[in-house]
């Protein structure tokens, strides 16, 4: 703003105000909509990381959990108890999980039993708890983050750079818990979210205040919309039925938020979205900004110790498997309260 003075005759001063246009700061009303694919495009440049730590940098969004980021997640830890934040491998095939860990016991002798362990497809999908490699994984025009390109994948038989083992030592950082069957309107009477019901950028924010938690740079966020409690009640149902998730809506807050991995209890992505093919959070959190996905977590326990404790945060550390030029990880993440 800029104030002037300007005597015009006698005593008379006239005062002219004039108001200096400023940039907006982004919030809750004024961050740009997801709805079609120029505005996917439009967002892919808006929320790019890529080069932010170097044109060979494997990490992504993960950069942002610095030493001083884990010693106050480990502080987290107050009353010493850990929950598993996966779900039971499945062993057998059912209408939402197509493939499945086919084990078998293969030596049976007086001192000693093996057994052997072998997916009978990919563990990606919308089944398996697992974590998905930030270059690799997801690629929207041939490129993943930071431009690897499905060519490189071709020629290394696998991801070149920015595979899951470059999280071979570990995820320790502050877990927050986003209990999405808490915001008025959303849940079913049975206390779980229908498919298809999407949680939006506002909807964080309204959780933050009711939760009493504030998304900080370096954390990992996480969706419960009552998934595994849904498939116990009712059964499995087919994959093209959708399942409750993120909006894509949401990639803002991760950028402006400095989070550096998502999950949920389903595949993430909230389905049907009603957005174009290939238009996704998927695309926008790892493609663009380097925060990879875990999916297909099992937050049943963790939610029943949060809700009883009050405190919807803790520390959360996971870790995958060692495998170069991997994809993706299945994996056991660990809250602890």
């Amino acid at each position: 703003m800029r104030i002037t003075f300007r005597r015009l005759t006698g005593t008379v001063i006239v005062i002219i105000v004039t108001v200096v246009a400023a940039p907006l700061v982004r919030g809750q009303n004024t961050r740009p909509a997801i709805a079609t694919d120029a505005d996917f495009r439009r967002a892919l440049k808006e929320l790019s990381n890529w080069g932010r730590w170097g044109e060979k940098d494997e990490l992504g969004a993960a950069n942002l959990i610095t030493p001083a980021k884990r010693k106050q997640a480990i502080a987290l830890a107050r009353e010493g108890r850990t929950v598993s934040l996966s779900h039971d491998v499945p062993q057998e095939k059912d209408v939402d999980t197509p493939t499945f860990l086919d084990r078998a016991l293969v030596t049976v002798a007086p001192n000693v039993s093996l057994d052997r362990y072998q997916y009978t497809g990919t563990y990606h999908g919308v089944v398996h708890s697992h974590l998905d490699a930030v270059d690799c994984h997801i690629m929207v025009d041939g490129k993943g983050y930071n431009g690897v390109s499905v060519e490189e994948i071709k020629a290394a038989g696998g991801c070149p750079r920015g595979s899951i083992n470059a999280l071979k030592d570990g995820v320790v950082t502050r877990g927050i818990l986003f209990d999405a069957t808490k915001l008025p309107g959303k849940a079913a009477p049975q206390g779980w979210l229908e498919p298809g019901t999407a949680i939006h950028s506002a909807d964080l924010e309204t959780l933050e205040r009711m939760q009493r938690v504030k998304v900080s740079p370096g954390d990992v966020i996480l969706l419960y919309t009552g998934r595994w409690k849904r498939r116990a009640a009712m059964g499995a149902w087919p994959n093209a039925t959708g399942f409750a998730g993120w909006h894509i809506d949401v990639a803002y807050f991760l950028k402006e938020r400095g989070v550096s991995f998502i999950g949920a209890d389903g595949p993430n992505d909230v389905s049907p979205s009603g957005l174009p093919q290939g238009v996704g959070l998927h695309q926008l959190a790892l493609v663009a900004m380097g925060v990879s996905i875990f999916d297909n977590l099992d937050f049943e326990r963790a939610v029943e110790e949060a809700r009883r404790l009050n405190r919807y945060e803790f520390l959360f550390m996971a870790a995958p498997l060692r495998v170069e030029k991997g994809t993706g990880s299945p994996l056991n993440p660990l809250a602890v309260f």
